[in-house]
């Protein structure tokens, strides 16, 4: 489906609802009214699918009325309600109730679209503990080798392995089970993702006890995550009897373990929610975890017993429909403030640990580190110190040098200094402005005769006296050198090959993007660890110009050179990496992605807090920093990142390691996505 770049299903996704109708006690007609009403709903709000609960057109609570001629004749009348209904509405249906089959009576999920049946579910797994009794009335699914059906005068597919395929909208196949059936160990859901449902569906009664809600949360969210897929739960709600149970009407909507959407609980009146499910995220996640196919060819009979019925839903894909969910404008940044303490928590400890490790493996007790005055030399230092305490060492053994040149700033070199006294470790200066004349003199550089002249090797002259001067340092003392340079730098190639950001013995930062850095050195400053007086300078740091600080300014002593004025936006560039590394998303879908999160202050996942600048990105911002990514990404870069050290990998977001997450050849070319990003509008 190509459709309207600005249509959510032009984009991998798919709108699903699940309603809870207000319902009547044995009253089928009624409990269909309220049901075609939320479709209605649903459908105006561009849903693809809607499911509702479990025996909703009887009602759950009917016990030994089940067994009474005039309700099921009702239902079928009620049914028959529903599908005329359907014929004007854009979406698949699935409604439950009971149905007389080859003289036995089944509890039934059945799918509705386009003024007909698609296919009738019956249910499995029947409990017959506790409050329930259902084997009492009905039959299981097992219990019949019945594959096909007549209802309402149509010939229709009958069985628990039945896999619905809608054929205009790729990649969304859904699969119904019902209420039990995931209760068991291994639910029919677990084979039909197998089979290749990408959603998967639960009409469900589920009355409410103390606890069952979070019980019901945990269910479904690791459902939907073991089968890498969305999973859509419903609750029967008012209106049911409440001679010896109570319902309160949850229903919830889960993508990979995340929760999309829950509904109001113990609600009066009918109601409904919505979620866009991401399916190419879904489908992305199943060719990545490989282990996902070796289960299908270990289920293989299993598998093969699932029947695809296929279908079209006739949604309005070239009409403008956004979505709905939200984006977090920084995806390696949690949004909420606890959260994002305990990821900053956990990486810092992932970094310091690898640290401990590489020092006691390697016999030595002491590193040597650059420290800029800028971000992520700061926080490589503080790893560096926090690494000491926890082995016992003198943080003394930490050998920090600053070295300033030709366009260091007052600014950075004070912050170096301060921050080096405020860690405590052993602080040294060395002005590498005579060595990198007397190597631009033997160059016959313009600049060693007096000229202006700051090209490339200029710039690189010095980054590499610098780090020549870390590696000997390091021989010297018996340490070894700490690389500071974060994942977004590698991302976008802005690292000199074999000097500065990239070459060093080990870099802790290596997998880290520098938005999330950012609030590493935030949290440590909060924290207070290094005192009131260290947690100014790390402020101080944090609202300093990133720039390499290579190109003597024109005024004051400030940097001439802005990274981001030739990089592009870090917390842009850190959404786009986020998207190509961990999903592999055409550049037209991550636009659209973009465009959602960043193209109104209102909308998306912003981090909370006050130091947050709240920035918005129009469409042409949005492709023209795309395009410097993707060049520099897929083929200006892939050379340096075949050889960096050994660093820690600490999200699931990925990291560049040639050993680890990404392999790539370093001469391919980036045509295929820029030519995927010129199909987006301006």
């Amino acid at each position: 489906m190509k459709g309207n770049f600005f249509n959510l299903y032009a984009h991998g996704f798919a709108r699903v609802s699940v309603g809870v109708p207000r319902c009547k006690v044995a009253d089928p007609l009624f409990n269909a009214q309220q049901t075609i009403a939320l479709a209605r709903q649903a459908a105006d709000a561009g849903a693809a699918l809607v499911a509702f609960p479990e025996l909703g057109l009887s009602a759950y609570t009917c016990d030994d009325l089940f067994h009474q001629r005039a309700l099921l004749d009702g239902c079928l009348q009620a049914l028959q309600q529903v599908v005329d209904a359907s014929a004007t509405l854009p979406l698949a249906m699935i409604v439950g109730l009971p149905l007389r089959v080859e003289h036995q009576l089944f509890n039934c999920a059945v799918v509705v679209a386009e003024g007909r049946v698609r296919g009738v579910v019956p249910k499995t797994y029947l409990p017959n503990y506790g409050e329930f009794y259902e084997a009492r009335q009905f039959s299981s699914g097992d219990c019949t080798n019945v594959q096909r059906i007549t209802l309402l005068g149509q010939e229709v597919d009958f069985g628990a392995s039945l896999l619905f395929d809608v054929k205009n909208i790729p990649l969304l196949r859904f699969h119904v089970e019902i209420c039990e059936d995931v209760w068991v160990p291994i639910p029919p859901s677990s084979f039909a993702a197998l089979a290749g449902a990408t959603v998967l569906v639960n009409l469900s009664a589920s009355n409410i006890v103390i606890g069952k809600s979070g019980y019901r949360h945990q269910l479904v969210s690791q459902q939907s995550a073991r089968c890498l897929a969305a999973y859509l739960y419903s609750s029967a709600g008012m209106g049911e009897s409440t001679t010896d149970m109570a319902w309160d009407g949850q229903s919830l909507i889960c993508e990979n373990g995340e929760l999309l959407a829950e509904s109001e609980r113990f609600a009066d009146e009918s109601h409904l929610i919505h979620a866009d499910i991401d399916l190419e995220r879904l489908s992305s996640q199943r060719m990545h975890q490989t282990t996902f196919g070796q289960s299908v060819r270990r289920h293989a009979d299993e598998v093969a017993r699932f029947r695809t019925v296929s279908m079209e839903i006739p949604v309005d894909a070239d009409g403008r429909l956004p979505l709905q969910r939200k984006v977090a404008r920084f995806p390696y940044v949690p949004a909420d403030a606890r959260n994002r303490d305990a990821r900053c928590e956990e990486v810092y400890n992932i970094q310091v640990q690898a640290l401990m490790q590489r020092l006691a493996s390697s016999g030595l007790k002491k590193v040597v580190i650059g420290v800029s005055g800028g971000l992520d030399s700061t926080h490589a230092l503080l790893v560096c110190a926090k690494t000491m305490d926890r082995l016992g060492l003198p943080r003394a053994n930490i050998l920090a040098y600053t070295m300033p040149g030709f366009a260091t700033s007052e600014r950075t070199l004070l912050q170096a200094r301060q921050l080096m006294e405020a860690v405590g470790c052993t602080a040294q200066e060395i002005d590498i402005r005579p060595s990198c004349m007397a190597m631009l003199k033997d160059l016959g550089h313009p600049y060693a005769s007096g000229e202006e002249v700051y090209d490339i090797t200029f710039e690189n002259v010095q980054a590499g006296e610098r780090t020549n001067h870390l590696f000997r340092l390091a021989n010297h003392n018996q340490a070894f050198v700490i690389g500071t340079g974060d994942l977004s730098e590698l991302a976008l190639g802005w690292c000199t090959y074999g000097v500065g950001d990239h070459m060093s013995h080990y870099n802790v930062n290596a997998s880290v993007p520098k938005t999330l850095i950012s609030h590493l050195v935030r949290w440590v400053a909060e924290k207070g660890e290094i005192g009131a007086d260290g947690a100014d300078v790390l402020l101080r740091v944090l609202d300093t110009d990133i720039s390499p600080e290579l190109v003597p300014g024109k005024s004051n002593g400030a940097p001439e050179q802005k990274t981001e004025m030739v990089i592009g936006p870090y917390e842009l560039q850190d959404f786009n990496l986020y998207h190509v590394l961990r999903f592999g998303f055409a550049p037209s879908k991550i636009a659209f992605l973009a465009l959602h999160a960043w193209g109104d202050r209102e909308k998306g996942a912003w981090p909370e807090g006050e130091h947050v600048a709240r920035r918005q990105y129009e469409l042409a911002d949005i492709k023209k920093n795309l395009a410097i990514f993707l060049d520099r990404f897929f083929r200006q870069s892939q050379f340096k990142r075949s050889c960096i050290p050994n660093g820690p990998k600490v999200g699931s977001g990925g990291s560049l390691s040639p050993r680890g997450d990404w392999r790539a050849p370093s001469d391919s070319e980036s045509k295929v996505w820029l030519a995927d990003l010129a199909n987006v509008p301006d």
